[in-house]
């Protein structure tokens, strides 16, 4: 493997994406939820830097194509099963179904080009992909911040009653505390990551089914 700064940026990726589930070993909630966040957001970062300079400088490697799909990939798996395995509290299909839908077209795309070998340039990644994983990087760090507003709302209303709670809601008595905002805060992530997400989620059916669509033709069974 060349030790180019692309390739290096790479590979840093990919050991950061089995990093977020650490961070929820090994920290209490909401620190690591922000150290999840900033290593999933600088992971985020460098997966446009290292495409953007392997370009410029003219390293563009074997090694590189093949890791950097796979450090996407699996940031975005891990984040989601982190995401997806804290909401079991208050499990809702609105998180779950887009974030079955994506894991199954990575498993699904994966399979399709270990089984297509030499022939998987075909499935080349397109615009369109490029949107898709847009889309779900920033879903998913979204979501990360509404675990932040959460927790500090939490933490902010700690031995409040529900009657004075509802009362700082509603204006009748000093926020003095924030509550207000942590929870707009909260509410808002939620929900702009939860659209977010559905688009990722509906990208990924579109360009997974696009990638079928290319493989057919080598799927074909020859007498």
């Amino acid at each position: 493997m060349k030790w180019t700064v692309p390739n290096i940026l790479t590979l840093l990726r990919l050991v950061a994406a089995p990093g977020l589930a650490i961070m929820f070993l090994y920290f209490s909630r909401p620190y690591a939820d922000w150290f999840a966040l900033i290593l999933f957001v600088s992971a985020a970062i460098t997966d446009w830097f290292d495409g953007y300079l392997a370009r410029s400088w003219g390293q563009e490697t074997k090694m590189g194509a093949m890791l950097d799909p796979i450090a996407d990939k699996a940031m975005v798996v891990i984040a989601l099963m982190i995401l997806v395995g804290y909401a079991a509290e208050h499990w809702t299909p609105w998180l779950v179904l887009p974030a079955t839908v994506i894991l199954f077209r990575e498993v699904f795309v994966s399979g399709l080009r270990e089984f297509l070998g030499d022939t998987a340039g075909t499935l080349k990644v397109t615009a369109l992909a490029k949107w898709k994983t847009t889309a779900q990087m920033i879903a998913i760090a979204t979501l990360f911040s509404q675990g932040i507003f959460e927790h500090y709302l939490v933490m902010s209303s700690f031995g409040m009653d529900q009657a004075l709670v509802d009362q700082i809601m509603l204006g009748e008595v000093s926020d003095e505390f924030g509550l207000r905002w942590k929870y707009e805060g909260m509410i808002w992530t939620s929900r702009l990551g939860l659209w977010l997400l559905w688009i990722a989620a509906a990208l990924t059916l579109i360009t997974g089914a696009d990638y079928m669509r290319k493989a057919l033709p080598h799927l074909k069974e020859t007498r």
